[in-house]
């Protein structure tokens, strides 16, 4: 009989015992190597059969065991320990606290996100932005950020993967039970459970609880509408991630933008932590927080436009995107009913709020509400995840600020960082605590340091290939268990599978490939020549062997077709012991995984992924990449770190032949550099230029992939910027700064350049010698405002042929007299003329204001409308 209720009975921990209890709520165990040990010392098979989870392990262990290790001396002394470590890494001052500047610092930062990946004990993650997010958090807790974490908590989380007979992806949905998770309810202090509400259309209502983790000194809170109070469709809106339709959609990001606000509001009443000055939305699914804070803020008196700039000055955006395919955007009229009367949002009017979402750009569809439009309109702070993410980002978005070239679009880029506790081997972990210390390795991991990550380049050649091959045995291991019960799973007996313990060898080159399974990603790249391929895999002398792992998402049936296409190539009996598709890719998988590679593959269709971090994690546990050009491998590649897959960027549209032609250069590779190198002995019994490789990528490219890295970026260049911009703007400031905003976009239709002329050393006959400086003088009306309200700039750089400027850079000028009977100013200034070749210049009104974060922010330029008439832009020769 099937039960119709279920629920776990817990032990009662002994007195000794009752610091387990904290040790598992704390998710700082699934990166803290020695309480992951102590927990294991518990029951090893139980944890075992708990999958490393500290809270299913105690659910589980017997009285007797537990009475057992209350009397264990060894036992309590390793627990007690334990607790004191933790105790100090929450309670002691860290990065944050001892900045030399703390006072600039943001008292606290709201951190906002679809999905977190913090351990595979809470599955509340689907691929890399989740991954990024608990990355984010844990790297936040180890230096010491004042950062609340908000999410969803779904109760079937993302689906788990299994394949058919025949390769087809199959997908289920567990029922996860939060009182089995490591998550508890926050309480109002009468003991019941908070909860956020939100008015629906037609009366109706969502309500969720609000669910809290600890990850480290982080804490995590996640929103439930799975409420007894709720009809069955509100119960619903947490129900899976990334399910359902529109409305669904919307709901779920309501749930998460304005539910999540509110619950950081209770959490911050309850428990005195400081209340955020800074709210970052990693990608465009939290926007509507933005809608709440105007809504606080007009309850306050503020009227909606002084709100507006009050919640973009302490708002960062992430837009992780390269392409608007990627972006949520939702019907205006679905958006219209759920901010109309009698839904969400009272008092705040429905057409501003359509506005905030509107596609105003050359080729926006007028009816359509764009959630990282909104979500870019409502920051005075944007970036992409990574260098080349955000140059893509800002020729994406450059409509939102016409007549601006796409470098003077005000998004930045932060480049991913990734959490080294957590994806770093625990052989590779030990090896540089031989090398370092325990504690100084630990910190370089955390924080980072070039001292302590150079001190790998001590380690002798046979000790970093000897851990490489004990990592590759372990993957070979992992590969064989998990193949064993996919192939179960597919329907095959016990007698079937003797084939399973050949797979793979720990001594031939190992290439990764695992993540999602969009289109762009190119699963199957890797098989545009099978031939080729096999003869790669089977190779007498120089073999190679592939894992591959990857989801597709469930509405994606092209995806699934790329999977199932690999899964029956890696089927065929010629091949199968080289090649390898684990299906239900996570964290558990990955953690084995990256590790065990030699070489981590990447081939996206360039620029199309934003960064990637799969590879960084690679790296750091001495694995070699093997990439297109593209997100953070574009920005740091150097031959000591792997190798580039040359693009076929020139190939334009035609993506059949751009695919042959880069499958062939990764054949190519493979063949001629990549197995050449790991089989190469010429120097003895090690191939010590591939070891070099390996120790290169160690202390060169490991503290440059680090999430401590990442996170100090944006509480240095973000956050603390974004701080100081909220606390400028009291309720007098707001109402200003809203107002000459609105003065200045009344003026400037009327704001123009009149004419442009340079004098002195002017060239002749187009020419102009290097050194020499020209005084340029320009007349501009400026209509309504003032001199001090605008920034008149020369911009100049050398030319290509059809005069367009690179390079650019911007010299001031200034008021020398006006205004004239007409009206108009006359501004001048120098502009050196220090580069050689062909040069040009122009000349261009911006707003000017001490509360813009850039000239570019309110999107208006003023230039001249005729630059050959008037001489600006006079190409110098």
């Amino acid at each position: 009989m099937k039960a119709i209720r279920r629920f776990t009975v817990r032990p009662v921990l002994p007195d000794p015992l009752l610091p387990l209890h904290d040790l598992a709520r704390n998710l700082r165990w699934s990166w803290h190597g020695e309480t992951r040990e102590l927990f294991q010392s518990v029951d090893p098979e139980g944890w075992q059969r708990a999958g490393g989870d500290p809270v299913r392990l105690l659910g589980s262990v017997s009285a007797d065991r537990l009475a057992e290790l209350a009397r264990d001396r060894r036992f309590l002394r390793r627990l007690a320990a334990a607790a004191a470590d933790l105790d100090d890494y929450l309670r002691g001052d860290r990065w944050y606290q001892s900045h030399e500047d703390p006072d600039g610092l943001p008292a606290g930062v709201a951190y906002f996100s679809p999905e977190f990946g913090i351990t595979a004990a809470l599955p509340q993650y689907s691929g890399g932005l989740g991954i990024l997010a608990g990355d984010h958090l844990k790297a936040a807790s180890d230096l010491g950020v004042p950062l609340i974490g908000v999410g969803l908590l779904y109760r079937h989380g993302y689906f788990r993967q299994s394949l058919s007979r025949d390769g087809w992806q199959q997908e289920h949905y567990p029922v996860l039970d939060p009182n089995e998770l490591p998550v508890s309810l926050l309480r109002e202090e009468d003991g019941t459970a908070a909860r956020v509400t939100l008015a629906l259309p037609g009366g109706r209502a969502l309500h969720a609880h609000v669910w809290q983790a600890r990850v480290g000194r982080v804490p995590l809170l996640l929103l439930d509408s799975d409420v007894e109070d709720n009809d069955s469709g509100a119960r619903e809106v947490t129900d899976r991630l990334y399910g359902g339709g529109s409305d669904h959609r919307l709901l779920q990001e309501m749930l998460l933008g304005i539910g999540g606000v509110r619950a950081v509001r209770t959490y911050c009443a309850l428990t005195g932590h400081p209340r955020p000055e800074v709210f970052h939305t990693n990608e465009g699914h939290a926007g509507f927080l933005g809608l709440e804070r105007i809504r606080e803020l007009e309850g306050a008196g503020l009227g909606f436009d002084a709100a507006v700039e009050s919640v973009r000055a302490g708002t960062v955006f992430t837009t992780h995107t390269p392409v608007p395919a990627g972006i949520d955007r939702f019907d205006r009229a679905l958006v219209a009913r759920h901010f109309g009367d009698g839904a969400e949002l009272p008092g705040v009017p429905v057409e501003r709020i359509l506005e905030l979402g509107r596609e105003t750009y050359p080729g926006g569809d007028p009816g359509v509400f764009n959630m990282a439009v909104m979500g870019l309109r409502l920051a005075q702070r944007a970036n992409g995840v990574s260098t080349l993410h955000g140059a893509v980002s800002r020729e994406m978005f450059a409509g939102l600020w016409p007549g601006f070239d796409p470098e003077d679009v005000p998004i930045t880029s932060v480049t991913n960082g990734v959490h080294a506790p957590t994806w770093v081997a625990p052989a590779v972990v030990r090896l540089g605590a031989r090398q370092i210390g325990a504690g100084r390795a630990e910190d370089a991991l955390s924080v980072g340091g070039s001292q302590r990550w150079d001190a790998v380049a001590d380690i002798p050649d046979h000790e970093i290939w000897d851990l490489r091959r004990v990592l590759r045995e372990e993957l070979v291991q992992e590969v064989r268990d998990r193949l064993r019960a996919s192939w179960r799973q597919r329907g095959a007996g016990a007698a079937e599978l003797g084939w399973v313990d050949s797979v793979l060898d720990p001594d031939v080159l190992t290439i990764g490939f695992a993540r999602r399974v969009p289109s762009y990603k190119r699963l199957t790249l890797m098989l545009r020549d099978p031939e080729r391929l096999r003869r790669l895999l089977l190779d007498p002398e120089r073999p190679v062997q592939i894992v591959v792992a990857g989801k597709a998402h469930p509405a994606d049936d092209g995806g699934k077709r790329l999977v199932q296409e690999l899964v029956r190539f890696a089927d065929d009996p010629r091949v199968r012991h080289r090649i390898v598709f684990l299906p239900d890719y996570g964290m558990a998988m990955a953690q084995k995984l990256y590790p065990g590679c030699d070489v981590w593959l990447n081939n996206p269709l360039r620029p199309l992924e934003a960064c990637g971090t799969s590879g960084m994690k690679a790296a750091l546990n001495g694995c070699l990449n093997l990439s297109v050009l593209d997100g953070w491998w574009d920005e740091w590649f150097e031959p000591d770190f792997g190798w580039a897959i040359p693009t076929a960027d020139g190939h334009g549209t035609d993506e059949e032949r751009r695919d042959d032609v880069e499958a062939a250069a990764l054949y190519e590779l493979i063949e001629q550099r990549v197995a050449p190198r790991f089989y190469d002995r010429s120097g003895g019994e090690l191939p010590a230029r591939w070891i070099e490789m390996v120790r290169r990528t160690l202390v060169s490219l490991g503290p440059k992939v680090l999430a401590g890295r990442m996170v100090r970026e944006y509480v240095e260049r973000l956050y603390a910027p974004a701080a100081l911009a909220h606390r400028s703007l009291d309720p007098g400031a707001a109402r200003a700064l809203a107002a000459w905003k609105a003065k200045v976009r009344a003026a400037w239709p009327r704001v123009t350049v009149d004419h442009v002329e340079a004098a002195a050393a002017a060239p002749v006959n187009g020419t102009a010698e290097l050194g020499a400086t020209l005084t340029v003088r320009v007349q501009v009306t400026l209509d309504a405002l003032a001199p001090d309200e605008v920034e008149v700039q020369a911009v100049a750089g050398r030319v290509d042929a059809a005069d367009v400027i690179a390079d650019a850079r911007t010299f001031p000028l200034k008021p020398a007299s006006g205004p004239d009977l007409e009206g108009r100013w006359l501004y001048e200034g120098p502009l050196p003329l220090d580069r050689t070749g062909a040069f040009g210049y122009t000349v261009r009104i911006l707003p000017a204001h001490p509360l813009l974060a850039t000239p570019a922010e309110l999107g208006l330029l003023a230039a001249p409308s005729d630059p050959g008439g008037d001489g600006a832009g006079v190409v110098l020769r």
